[in-house]
């Protein structure tokens, strides 16, 4: 009787331990998914081919090397599991150096880097932030360029992702974003 004590004790431990190596085993594929899982950032032009093929919004994240705003964002907002699958699923997302030296071209038209005072700005960047050189700042584009949202400085997740599910659900076009955000 012993025997068949000492042995049922010892399947049931082994029985929960399998059971627990599982879930360890499932808890750590997820974990490593999650991890593993970023922003699919693009370039201007790539984000522009893309859309010729497949339409989507544009969310471009206007950054400068030295800001130390956007470089928090990129460790925090932007390593959410929720702005990670909005952005991903719902937009071209573009990370758009304010500083950079290379040009680029759009729609006919040749955007150029910009010497003033120490340092200067992408003919872009200013463009699209309408002079207002602050950073980090974020813009969304429809599937055809046109802005639906500019949004200055560091965003935390709670306030980024209700701007994406604003225009992804193109809530835009019947209400503005303080009725939609209550």
């Amino acid at each position: 009787m012993r025997y068949i004590a000492v042995t049922f004790i010892m399947l049931t431990f082994w029985s929960l331990s399998a059971q627990d190596g599982q879930l360890t085993k499932d808890l750590t594929q997820t974990e490593a998914a999650t991890e593993t899982a970023s922003i699919n950032w693009m370039s201007w032009s790539e984000a522009a081919v893309a859309n010729k093929t497949d339409k989507k919004k544009i969310f471009i994240d206007v950054y400068t090397d030295w800001c130390g705003w956007c470089k928090k964002m990129d460790k925090t907002t932007f390593q959410d599991p929720a702005v990670i699958k909005e952005l991903n699923d719902n937009f071209y997302a573009i990370k758009l150096d304010a500083e950079m030296k290379e040009d680029i071209d759009f729609n006919g038209s040749k955007f150029s880097f910009v010497k003033q005072g120490r340092k200067g700005s992408h003919q872009l960047a200013y463009a699209l932030l309408d002079g207002r050189m602050g950073y980090p700042a974020f813009v969304i584009l429809d599937e055809n360029f046109h802005r639906v949202m500019l949004t200055p400085g560091y965003q935390k997740v709670e306030q980024l992702v209700p701007q994406l599910e604003y225009t992804s659900t193109e809530a835009y076009k019947t209400q503005n974003f303080q009725d939609f955000a209550k």
